[in-house]
C-alpha cells in the first residue's frame, strides 16, 4: 500500500449496502464535506433531458471548452448524485477544458438494469443532437465515469456501436467494474480491501441485475466482439477486486483493434484518489484530465 494512503485506512468506512437509503444519506453527508475547486472560471447549469422518465443533468462549461464528456458517477449503481459528484465533475472540467455533462441516472435496487443505462444513453443522444447549442463539436463527444459509472460508459459505447447511435470519440473508464461473474484472481482474493471488496461487489451486482440475467450491456466483459468501439483509457488500482477484469477488458480492446491505454496505479485501492493529499492521487486526477484533453483536441 502506498504509505500516504495507508495512513488513512483507519478512517475509511466500508459502505453498508444492506440499507441503500441509509447508504445514500451517509455518502451524501461525507461528500458534502469534500473540498470543491474554484468554479468561477466556468458556467454551471442544471437541465433536464427528455426521456422515459426525464433525466437531470448538470453541465460544466469552461471558457473555450474543447469537446464534451458525458460523465457517469460511481457508487455501485446504488448511490451518488449530481451533488455528490460535483467536486469531481468540476475538477474534470477544469483540468481537461472539456464540457462535462454529469448524469443523475436512476439507482438500484429500486431501478435495476437497464434503467441507468437507458438514462446514460438518453443523455448521450441529447448531447449529440444539441451539441451546436453548447458550442460542442458533435464529433468530439466522449463518455466516461468511475467504477459503476465506468461500467455504464463502456456499456453506452457498446450500445451506440450496435444501434449505430451517436458517434463517440473516446471512452474513459476509471477503475471500472465490468463483470458480474467475479471469477478473476483479484475478485476471488480481495475479500477485505479498503472501501470496496468482493462482498461489496456481490451485493452491488445483485441489486443492479435484480431478477435478470447479465447481458453485455449490463456487464461489458460479456461482450464477445469489442471491435469498432471508441479508443479507450482504462485505469486500475492494485488493491481493487475489479482490477483484473478491467485490465483484461483493456487488453481485449487492443486485441480487437481498438486503440487503448491501460494505466495501473500500484499501491492504490478502489476510490483512493479521493485522498487528495496523496501524491499518487494527484497524479491520477491530473492524468485523467490530461488524457481527456488530448482525446478531445481538435
Amino acid at each position: 500500500m502506498d504509505p500516504e494512503l495507508e495512513a488513512f485506512l483507519p478512517f475509511i468506512p466500508k459502505p453498508d449496502y444492506s440499507d441503500p437509503v441509509a447508504a445514500r444519506k451517509d455518502f451524501a453527508e461525507r461528500a458534502a464535506a469534500f473540498p470543491v475547486p474554484d468554479t468561477s472560471g466556468m458556467e454551471i447549469e442544471n437541465r433536464t433531458v427528455p426521456g422515459d422518465p426525464d433525466v437531470a443533468i448538470r453541465i460544466y462549461r469552461p471558457h473555450q471548452a474543447q469537446g464534451a464528456v458525458v460523465w457517469l458517477h460511481g457508487g455501485g449503481f446504488v448511490f451518488g448524485s449530481l451533488d455528490t459528484e460535483h467536486p469531481w465533475a468540476a475538477r474534470i472540467a477544469l483540468g481537461s477544458g472539456a464540457t462535462v455533462i454529469s448524469v443523475d441516472y436512476r439507482l438500484s435496487p429500486e431501478h435495476p438494469f437497464p434503467a441507468a443505462l437507458d438514462d446514460a444513453y438518453a443523455v448521450l443522444a441529447w448531447t449529440a443532437e444539441h451539441a451546436a447549442d453548447f458550442g460542442i463539436d458533435p464529433e468530439r463527444i466522449a463518455v466516461g465515469g468511475h467504477s459503476a459509472g465506468a461500467c455504464l460508459a463502456a456499456a453506452t459505447a457498446l450500445r451506440a456501436r450496435d444501434e449505430q447511435g451517436p458517434q463517440i470519440r473516446f471512452q474513459l473508464l476509471n477503475q471500472p467494474a465490468l463483470d458480474d461473474r467475479q471469477e478473476t484472481w483479484s475478485q476471488r482474493n480481495f475479500t477485505d480491501t479498503p472501501w470496496v471488496d468482493r462482498g461489496t461487489l456481490s451485493t452491488v451486482w445483485r441489486y443492479y441485475l435484480g431478477t435478470q440475467d447479465a447481458t453485455p450491456y449490463a456487464a461489458p466483459t460479456r461482450a464477445t466482439d469489442l471491435s469498432g468501439l471508441p479508443p479507450a483509457y482504462v485505469t486500475t488500482a492494485e488493491f481493487d477486486p475489479a482490477r483484473d477484469e478491467a485490465i483484461e477488458y483493456g487488453l481485449r480492446l487492443l486485441q480487437s483493434g481498438v486503440p487503448a491505454e491501460i494505466h495501473h496505479y500500484p499501491g492504490t485501492f478502489h476510490g483512493s484518489q479521493t485522498i487528495l493529499s496523496a501524491e499518487v492521487s494527484q497524479r491520477q486526477i491530473a492524468e485523467v484530465a490530461a488524457v481527456l484533453r488530448r482525446a478531445l483536441a481538435a
